[in-house]
């Protein structure tokens, strides 16, 4: 019985990408591989840039033999090599056309504490994790802005002991891409940093049983502690993919993979009934609804204040809430404003309105907390500025709380 991709069970057209070409490094195997297949059902041909020829041959084959012949091609690709990614644009250009997408999926992998890796490894992690993305950026960003359209994606990883040598360099290419995002605020090109969670690919098996005993575990102790970021290979790279589809609405931001496939209305395998809608009784329902509408006229609030604020602060600010948030507060406003009609009507909730990263919300206004510890010289203003900005975070608690009891938000 034929497969279908997960790609396909959201609410995304086939076509979301037609015409499009979308340039994958490291696409050989794993995420990348999956990432790649998503993009090509979206519509897209896909150019699988690969150092090691074998998988990304076998990669393009079955990816053009389940999604159409020709979705996919191979170009032997060193993401390092300046030449190796002039040559890439010049037979991308020469056979397929412009470049539309780029998702800088290619990485290298040091373990162990800073202390004991040779410099060797720091060289091949800025390499591939660093010098890569850059290359690539200089090369394709150009052509989509003269066009106006296209996506930059980095991948992101979560910082850990022993990693330093990897994880520097990974949060480096975050930083490029929010500083990316940034310089091209207000044009048709965007910009986003995207991990996938933990998923359990090849390079992931072969860590962890190094990772795990330096930090005092079994490797079956961390899957179990982890449990809850862990993620298929095929779901995380679907999300890669959905977030490309949905760029207009993640430009700017760091976010996972999971936020992704929300968004593209995409269960992930065994968790559907998360989203389950269970009516509320009428009392939960008129807390719930005050709870929404408290949260909704304080961010309202603070948007016309920004307004009201110079461009470039502006900017700044509506940037770093989108950092922090996990959404455009456009976004924001919107999903609490159907939340609270839904409750309002006393009506079940849809998926969506329940996944508002309500817990991101609230770290927002930890930050800003945390901001305002630095900028009040006054101690008496400081204070007062942060037992507001507490009042915030209360006011998110009572709302995840009124709906946690029934809807699992």
């Amino acid at each position: 019985m034929e497969m279908i991709p997960l790609i396909a069970t959201g609410n995304l057209r086939r076509d979301t990408l037609a015409g499009q070409v979308a340039v994958v490094t490291g696409a050989g195997r794993g995420i990348g591989f999956e990432a790649a297949r998503a993009l090509a059902w979206l519509g897209a041909r896909v150019v699988v840039a690969e150092i090691d020829r074998k998988t990304g041959r076998q990669a393009a084959a079955r990816i053009s033999a389940e999604m159409g012949a020709g979705t996919a091609v191979f170009i032997h690709t060193d993401v390092g090599s300046e030449h190796s990614v002039t040559r890439l644009a010049r037979r991308v250009a020469r056979t397929l056309g412009q470049v539309d997408i780029v998702l800088n999926n290619a990485t290298a992998v040091a373990l162990g504490a800073i202390s004991d890796r040779p410099v060797a490894d720091w060289d091949l992690s800025y390499r591939v994790n660093l010098r890569g993305p850059a290359l690539l950026a200089r090369t394709f960003l150009p052509g989509m802005l003269a066009r106006d359209r296209g996506v930059f994606v980095s991948v992101a990883s979560s910082p850990g002991p022993y990693l330093g040598a990897y994880e520097v360099l990974k949060t480096a290419q975050v930083e490029l891409a929010n500083i990316l995002a940034a310089e091209l605020e207000g044009t048709g090109v965007k910009a986003f940093a995207i991990g996938p969670g933990i998923a359990r690919t090849a390079t992931f098996e072969a860590a962890i049983t190094q990772l795990a005993p330096l930090y005092g575990q079994t490797v079956e102790q961390f899957l179990e502690m982890n449990k809850n970021h862990l993620i298929s290979v095929e779901a995380a790279g679907a999300g890669f993919a959905a977030a490309i589809a949905l760029a207009g609405k993640f430009h700017g931001q760091l976010l996972s993979a999971r936020p992704a496939l929300f968004a593209a209305d995409i269960d992930l395998p065994g968790e559907e009934s998360a989203a389950e809608n269970v009516p509320l009784s009428e009392e939960e329902y008129a807390r719930a609804l005050a709870a929404c509408q408290k949260v909704r006229r304080t961010l309202q609030e603070q948007v016309e204040g920004w307004r009201a604020r110079p461009l470039f602060e502006r900017q700044w600010m509506l940037r770093d809430f989108r950092k922090e948030a996990g959404l455009p507060v456009e976004d924001w406003l919107e999903g609490l404003a159907g939340l609270e009609i839904a409750l309002s009507k006393r009506e079940a909730a849809a998926p969506a309105q329940l996944r508002l990263p309500l817990e991101r919300l609230s770290s927002y206004y930890g930050h800003l907390a945390k901001m305002a510890a630095d900028y009040f010289k006054d101690p008496a203003q400081r204070d007062e500025y942060i037992a507001v900005i507490h009042g915030w975070q209360q006011e998110v608690a009572e709302l995840v709380e009124a709906l946690g009891r029934k809807t699992g938000a």
